[in-house]
């Protein structure tokens, strides 16, 4: 145990490192802001015009600008820019510029950049627009390391305790995988895979299976790969979600589906997309209405999404009771909440597969 004066040195640097985060958010906030008139990137890192050529830089920057009026951006400067930096000690406005350079340096765009200054929120870009997140402590976090995540020569991820691999490798399918030979999945060590079994139009809002579902749970099952399920919804309503709910139910009923089933909740980018309208309360309704029919039918409900599914489309604090599936496709992990599976790739290679297929890795076995 902690003597008091250990404790004491401890608080103030957790102290001094909490005011250290608060003063590196403004002025992140101020230099972005800056870089919407890209004139500040000069000023701040003094790099010469041929270096603004940067193309990924230049992108960032003009994502940046349609976020900022001018008057925003001078009423910003003149407000808190200059009284942060006359707070800062000039070690501490040193470590921030140096800090900085080198994420500009190593490549990374402002995205990296703002979240690495952002800790306690959850940062996303949509439609040109940046958004803030407070990651919520009522939520269940998960408790994966990030050193533990390694990804091997074949490019697969694993995650390790001590020297033991313990993760599971998975895949999903569809018929853009189009013929599988199922055979020599299992012998590259596939243990399971989720299915694609329908989805509904994104305009017309007819149910469709894919063509290739039954071929490909008989496979999979046949070379004892565990095997669930999923649904790609438009359900504009709490009737369309249990009417997907029940398809769902009567198409496996004749399978040993152990693994999950799985609404998949994404934003449609398409013209007149029939769910265009729906509220982030109407859809989180939705998806409530579908999962309890499934857990009512004794399988496990899941729901899968990105960064926007869980931040912008569902209210996650109605949905803590059920299962999720996370995709990002960057092995380096941005996500808080508790999650069951990661789709961390839609490049992957598997023998008997002749395209790219998403994987998945898990951490304990999902079957019931």
């Amino acid at each position: 145990m902690q003597d008091n004066n250990s404790q004491m040195r401890l608080k103030g640097k957790k102290r001094r490192k909490n005011e250290n985060a608060i003063l590196f958010g403004s002025i992140i906030l101020c230099i972005i802001t800056l870089f919407s008139v890209t004139l500040c990137m000069i000023m701040v890192f003094k790099y010469s015009a041929a270096q603004l050529e940067n193309v990924e830089v230049m992108n960032e920057l003009e994502v940046l600008q349609g976020n900022y009026t001018e008057e925003e951006v001078a009423a910003l400067i003149n407000s808190n820019t200059e009284e942060v930096f006359k707070q800062a000690s000039d070690e501490t406005r040193k470590e921030i510029l140096d800090s900085m350079k080198d994420m500009m340096l190593s490549g990374d765009g402002a995205l990296k950049m703002i979240r690495h200054f952002y800790p306690d929120e959850i940062v996303m870009v949509d439609a040109s627009q940046y958004y803030f997140f407070p990651i919520l402590d009522k939520l269940e976090q998960h408790t994966y390391v990030k050193d533990n995540f390694v990804v091997n020569e074949d490019e697969l991820l694993e995650y390790y305790e001590g020297d033991n691999i313990i993760s599971h490798k998975g895949i999903d399918v569809s018929k853009y995988q189009e013929k599988i030979d199922w055979k020599k999945v299992a012998q590259d060590d596939v243990e399971y895979a989720f299915i694609r079994l329908g989805i509904r139009g994104y305009t017309e809002g007819e149910i469709k299976k894919d063509d290739t579902f039954n071929n490909n749970i008989e496979g999979a099952l046949k070379n004892n790969i565990d095997v669930g399920v999923y649904f790609f919804s438009q359900a504009t309503s709490v009737e369309e979600a249990k009417e997907e709910a029940e398809f769902v139910l009567n198409e496996i009923e004749p399978y040993n589906v152990t693994y999950p089933v799985v609404l998949d909740v994404e934003a449609v980018n398409v013209d007149n997309a029939r769910t265009e309208d729906v509220t982030k309360e109407e859809r989180t309704e939705y998806c409530i209405a579908f999962c309890d029919m499934i857990k009512n039918a004794g399988y496990t409900p899941m729901i899968y999404g990105n960064l926007k599914t869980f931040m912008m489309l569902l209210d996650i604090e109605q949905l803590e009771d059920y299962d999720k599936w996370f995709a990002q496709y960057d092995t380096e992990l941005y996500y808080p909440y508790d999650f069951k599976v990661w789709q961390y790739t839609d490049k992957g290679k598997v023998n008997g597969i002749s395209t790219d297929v998403d994987m998945n890795i898990s951490f304990e076995s999902l079957a019931q």
